[in-house]
């Protein structure tokens, strides 16, 4: 066994920290006092080649593998939540279902300008009815005349609204018991996208909720064969959960370091809160939980990139960091006391951020309920 990383991982890492914290730390308190979609970061981001990380080169991406795709989210995470979302969602739901699933004219036609960041793509699964039991799809999808018309609506759908988001990739009933996945460009007859939702974190990431009224899309824009999009986006929420298990070890490796930092120089009773034992222990238990869950998460990537079956390992990871993050980031606040419990202060915002990753691509409930059934239960 070898658990060192390769010299193009640690390039990744460097790359992306060094990004992290030099162009959005500094500007990360403002875009979540703001609510502001951060298009400048997104582009730089683009540049880096980080929004088509595992696309191959032909279609404009990157060709990275999935481990360095996850140390990217990882350590994007560990600075902000909501640039590393953006990346993540775009990539892991948005672009991938096209590359997974599209034909060899889909792919030459899409990919190229989300490939390569120039444009986002979106992945609408969830409706007011259908959150964790993502198959009972109320939207529908008919053929009429070679088109796909859609009626129906869906519900908090990151990236799905910005200025550069060219498509949304949708579930939709297309018969009795069949639903397909149609990819509807954005500005197409009938499809309207509310304003940003107001979130308790995750507030600089694009946030809607979706209507269709008869929009009629080309029916070519079927992804994949009529039928088979709930086994499709199954899959992709396989793999999306390593990306969010990422950000669950990233948010945890941010909170550890504020708290770090925080206890070497907050002084009580004369001395460093760092030299209590109470305070080194809950740094011990920090350390130790996330060395635990970046192994989980890296082993999901790993045997991804493997071609290996990976769905346990994923459920597994996403399950355990995000009760990680939780428990990392409430240690961490605990550190801080009062200063803490300021909005100003960066913990908070962690602390803010930190929830969803126990709900968004399948709750605890549901991952427990997954691996349960992966392990023959």
């Amino acid at each position: 066994m070898n658990f060192d990383l390769t010299e193009e991982h640690e390039l990744v890492r460097s790359t992306v920290r060094e990004f992290a914290e030099q162009r959005v730390a500094p500007i990360a308190e403002e875009l979540d006092r703001e609510g502001r979609f951060p298009y400048e970061l997104v582009a730089e981001l683009a540049q880096l080649g980080l929004m088509g990380m595992t696309i191959p080169e032909e279609y404009g991406g990157a060709g990275a593998d999935t481990v360095s795709y996850a140390i990217a989210v990882e350590e994007l995470t560990r600075i902000d939540s909501s640039v590393a979302i953006t990346v993540a969602a775009h990539h892991s739901l948005g672009t991938l279902p096209i590359f997974y699933y599209g034909s060899e004219e889909q792919k030459r036609e899409w990919l190229p300008e989300l490939a390569s960041g120039q444009k986002l793509a979106a992945f609408g699964l969830t409706e007011a009815g259908a959150g964790s039991d993502a198959g009972n799809t109320r939207t529908t999808a008919e053929l009429r005349d070679g088109q796909w018309v859609v009626n129906g609506s869906k519900m908090f759908i990151t990236n799905a609204g910005t200025d550069i988001t060219a498509y949304v990739t949708i579930t939709a009933s297309t018969g009795d018991g069949e639903i397909s996945n149609i990819v509807v460009p954005n500005g197409t007859p009938g499809y309207e996208i509310a304003g940003p939702m107001k979130k308790l974190g995750w507030r600089a990431s694009d946030t809607r909720e979706l209507s269709f009224k008869d929009v009629a899309v080309p029916e070519g824009n079927l992804l994949g064969p009529r039928g088979e999009g709930f086994k499709q986006f199954l899959e992709i929420l396989d793999g999306g959960r390593i990306s969010v298990a990422s950000m669950g070890v990233g948010l945890a490796q941010g909170a550890y370091d504020l708290a770090y930092a925080y206890a070497k120089e907050r002084e009580q009773f004369g001395k460093p809160i760092a030299n209590f034992q109470a305070v080194q222990f809950a740094l011990a238990d920090m350390a130790t939980e996330i060395e635990a869950g970046r192994a989980l998460v890296y082993k999901a990537a790993w045997l991804k990139d493997q071609g290996r079956p990976f769905a346990r390992e994923a459920a597994m990871a996403k399950l355990y960091t995000g009760l990680l993050s939780n428990r990392a980031a409430n240690a961490a606040l605990q550190i801080h006391g009062g200063y803490g419990f300021m909005e100003d202060s960066p913990i908070s915002r962690l602390f803010r951020d930190q929830k969803i990753l126990e709900i968004g691509e399948g709750t605890n409930e549901v991952q427990r309920m997954v691996i349960a059934r992966l392990l023959g239960l």
